[in-house]
């Protein structure tokens, strides 16, 4: 039994290199979408088992399409594809319902295994990126902000590293020392009871922090 899959990417070289990488495998590409708007409807008209959509295309972003997939085509899987090794794009894809996150260096490997394992309804993939923060997301996802109470300093920090800012560009915006970054950096990750930066995203964004 094959997998039906739709790629949804801006660039026809990005989709031509998937289509190769997938070749000789037990998934066969039903369809081809260059933009948000397109993968919505070609996702309607296929039904595809899952979608591997882009999250940042000229004319929409991939998570503005993956509400309207999960909307209209409830039963495919949705496997966010990136250039971009983001905290903020793994938390609010996954707190949008995607199954996992994979950049475009991936292997053909790490491809496939996520791809089959958003299929079968496993875990997010070990060769995903939303492998690293799962423990946070099942336990984070219906905690509420208020469980947790941040200075506005804090918040004020943590805002900034959900959007994927360095120590150096949170310490430039809010005018304080690299170093007392670092210093609320680890406060609020003891805080939160997580493990990393990226986790700490996957926290805010649930709360709607960002």
């Amino acid at each position: 039994m094959s997998i039906r899959l739709l790629i949804a990417d801006d660039h026809e070289l990005v989709r031509t290199g998937i289509i190769s990488l997938l070749s000789g495998t037990d998934i066969e590409v039903v369809a081809q979408a260059a933009s948000g708007p397109e993968a919505v409807t070609l996702a309607k008209q296929h039904t595809p088992d899952v979608v591997l959509l882009d999250i940042r295309m000229n004319d929409t972003d991939g998570l503005t399409a993956i509400e309207e997939i999960r909307r209209d085509v409830p039963t495919a899987k949705v496997v966010m594809l990136s250039t971009y090794d983001n905290p903020t794009y793994m938390a609010r894809a996954n707190a949008m319902g995607a199954h996992d996150y994979v950049l475009k260096g991936a292997s053909q490997e790490q491809l496939v295994g996520a791809i089959r394992a958003a299929f079968e309804g496993r875990a997010p993939s070990e060769y995903g990126e939303l492998a690293k923060v799962a423990g946070t997301m099942a336990t984070r996802q219906k905690q509420a902000g208020s469980d947790i109470q941040l200075t506005q300093r804090e918040t004020q920090v943590l805002r900034h590293l959900a959007l994927g800012l360095s120590n150096k560009e949170i310490a430039q915006s809010l005018s304080i020392s690299i170093e007392t970054v670092k210093e609320h950096v680890q406060h609020l990750l003891r805080k939160m009871d997580v493990a990393d930066r990226t986790q700490a995203a996957v926290w805010a964004v649930r709360n709607g922090l960002v």
